[in-house]
């Protein structure tokens, strides 16, 4: 099959192109970088550079394609983020029509079937909604749970100020996954012959941040590190103080808002789906102490 991942060599495309390119299928990775063809040429796939939100360079790219992972950058510069971001789907929606794609796996994320109040993941809700107006293209929404690799931005917090913690309390259910079978389940998708818009969530573990709190301090001998509920306001400051830009520190405590309220997870909580991943907390709290 002649495969196409957007994503770039990132945490999850990377993988993944490992894992297609070693079961004998033709791949071409997309990155704006062009500064990352030699590396992606190494791994033994082709390298399509350009930008995602340039509907040309998609269908080019494109062409002859069985099937594709759609992902769109998760920080559409730092402004106007959920309108980039939806307009990079648009892109995508009238290149795989005009290349004619018949199977797509879209990364999307816990909280794409509520339409606002989730921060960035609003964009995704967004070109769910457009990829479900694809005519003859199967579509499979992977909705990822809360990165594991998002702790390694608490860092800061913990060596400063021997804290871990976001606006959202220490005892309520989180669904977590880890790039790897992010990776790993899209590889599934990529391969499978099906019809229709599906959607799999793609989940490793189900833990509290209380529990992240034990389990990472734990590793890196820090076996008292509380977590921290901060109010929203905390949060904002925290993160523009950080370096963030201001519209992405107000979409990141309107998810941490969500996930309080427990509007993101609900779908996943509520309705019983598997958790499929196999990398867990403690698994990648190893990893965690590595690079802490």
């Amino acid at each position: 099959m002649k495969i196409i991942i957007s994503g770039s060599l990132g945490n999850i495309g990377k993988p993944l192109a490992k894992e297609l390119i070693a079961a004998g299928h033709t791949v071409t990775i997309i990155s704006s970088n062009a500064d990352r063809k030699t590396e992606i040429e190494n791994l033994g796939a082709k390298a399509a550079i350009g930008s995602v939100s340039d509907a040309d360079f998609l269908a080019e790219t494109f062409a002859g394609a069985d099937s594709l992972f759609a992902m769109t950058p998760p920080n559409m510069g730092g402004s106007n983020v959920i309108l980039n971001t939806v307009n990079a789907g648009n892109a995508f929606a009238a290149a795989i029509n005009k290349a004619g794609v018949k199977r797509i796996v879209m990364l999307s994320s816990i909280g794409a079937d509520q339409e606002n109040g989730t921060g960035p993941i609003a964009g995704l809700h967004q070109i769910e909604k457009i990829y479900s107006k694809l005519e003859n293209t199967a579509v499979t929404f992977l909705r990822a749970g809360f990165f594991f690799n998002n702790f390694y931005n608490d860092v800061p917090m913990i060596k400063g100020a021997g804290i871990i913690g976001a606006n959202y309390p220490a005892d309520i259910k989180m669904p977590f996954v880890h790039p790897e079978d992010i990776a790993a389940a899209a590889a599934e998708e990529l391969q499978k012959e099906t019809t229709g818009k599906n959607v799999r969530y793609i989940i490793s573990d189900v833990r509290t941040p209380n529990d992240a709190a034990k389990v990472l301090g734990t590793a890196i001998g820090k076996n008292d590190l509380p977590w921290i509920e901060f109010i929203d306001e905390q949060s904002l400051q925290g993160m523009t103080q950080a370096g963030l830009p201001e519209e992405i520190a107000g979409l990141y405590t309107e998810m941490g808002s969500g996930l309080r309220s427990g509007k993101i997870s609900q779908d996943f909580l509520s309705n019983n789906f598997s958790v499929d991943g196999k990398i867990k907390l403690e698994d990648f709290a190893k990893e965690f102490a590595e690079k802490f």
